[in-house]
């Protein structure tokens, strides 16, 4: 009896000495739906109607999903009815044009994920283009779009043809080039049936679509090229060595995108995502923070509790100059790493100015696949922009010698 009575001691010891560090656990844990104070609360002042938020997943392709949603917007601008095009198309007809230039070139060039927006006014004008559903572009038995293993595979057919060293090419390495592009996005449609007629590309791009391709214009601004003249932008992505970007005063690109925002259009922005001050930046929580800003300290001079401090409010922020645009560009700080689609302008509660951007990493983000970029980030980490020429206010028109 004695022993059966310590053995019961002996146990309700060990739930007591078990069960006293859990309760105390459980009070200390906060509340898995508590909600943070946010540290920006962004006023819409306008923006411009867009279809929705698409994912580009494991591709690198941004240069294609923020162009041709800037063109479905352009179509909502126009009238038109709202529709899903398919980026994959433009894609599938760029790839052979990079492998070409690749070869000419001796592999002396640029063929990676990467391009430009006008990459895709490019291959539309030469091929059409098609509506998603007529060409999803994603013949990988997954749900996702996912080039991880597609684009080794190009890249090493280019190198095997140039592996032979003094040889001849022979005429049949492309056509093994988008053999694979059709196995892994599938062949591309002649003719396809939407709304119950039926087009080809080009008459779908012509006749549906009906925009006039060379209204479109890119502009950027560094100080080694004049102002108000055509320039070709050094960027890797520039692969065609387009020399058409207007080059103009930084005061200018915050004109324009304003003067366009305001006036119903929007715009194609191309710049540097790279800084710890992007999205996610220091204070990165599960999928970024959604906003993007250029603080008054550069990463380099804070200190370790600087950069690990948890932002709590509005971040104050450089002042740009055309001067810190060119150093940046120079020192290759600013790269051109992403393309965005621009849609609007907003207010954080202090006042400060922000340009409402629709990104294409799916919604599954901070904002629902928005990121707010602020005037400085906008007007310092931009490489290029894209707007209709009539998004160009009067005077920066007349300048540039468009009509």
């Amino acid at each position: 009896m004695k022993l059966k009575n310590n053995l019961s001691k002996l146990v309700l010891f060990f739930l007591i000495i078990t069960l006293i560090p859990l309760s105390g656990t459980a009070k200390k844990k906060p509340a898995k739906d508590a909600k943070e104070k946010p540290v920006y609360v962004f006023k819409v002042e306008t923006e411009v109607k867009r279809t929705p938020v698409k994912n580009q997943y494991r591709t690198g392709t941004c240069w294609c999903f923020s162009t041709v949603s800037y063109l479905e917007s352009e179509c909502l601008r126009l009238g038109k009815e709202e529709l899903d095009l398919s980026e994959m198309f433009v894609v599938r007809h760029t790839y052979p044009q990079k492998a070409i230039n690749y070869i000419r070139l001796h592999g002396k060039a640029n063929h990676s994920q990467g391009g430009q927006s006008h990459d895709v006014i490019d291959q539309i004008r030469r091929y059409g283009i098609v509506p998603e559903e007529a060409y999803p572009g994603m013949n990988i038995d997954e749900k996702r779009h996912n080039h991880g293993e597609m684009t080794p595979v190009l890249q090493g057919i280019l190198d095997a043809v140039l592996l032979q060293k003094g040889a001849r090419v022979t005429p049949r390495w492309l056509e093994a080039y988008e053999a694979v592009l059709d196995v892994y996005l599938g062949k591309v449609p002649e003719t396809f049936t939407y709304k119950e007629k039926t087009y080809t590309p080009k008459t779908f791009a012509q006749e549906y679509m009906s925009l006039n391709l060379d209204d479109y214009v890119e502009l950027t601004s560094y100080t080694h090229y004049p102002f108000y003249q055509k320039c070709r932008l050094e960027l890797p992505d520039n692969w065609t060595y387009n020399e058409n970007y207007y080059n103009v005063p930084m005061a200018d690109l915050e004109k324009i995108a304003d003067y366009a925002l305001k006036n119903g259009h929007s715009l194609v922005w191309d710049g540097d995502v790279s800084e710890k001050d992007f999205s996610g930046g220091r204070t990165d929580k599960d999928h970024g923070t959604g906003y993007a800003v250029v603080p008054g300290k550069d990463w380099e001079d804070m200190t370790k509790d600087e950069r690990s401090e948890e932002i709590t409010k509005p971040v104050e922020e450089k002042e740009i100059t055309q001067e810190m645009r060119q150093k940046t560009f120079d020192n290759l700080t600013t790269t051109d790493d992403h393309l965005m689609h621009v849609v609007g302008i907003v207010h954080d509660q202090t006042g400060a100015k922000f340009y409402l951007t629709k990104n294409s990493g799916g919604i599954d983000q901070a904002y629902k696949g928005y990121v707010y970029l602020s005037r400085p980030y906008f007007l310092l980490k931009l490489t290029a922009m894209m707007v209709h020429k009539d998004a160009l206010p009067p005077e920066v028109k007349e300048k540039l010698g468009l009509k």
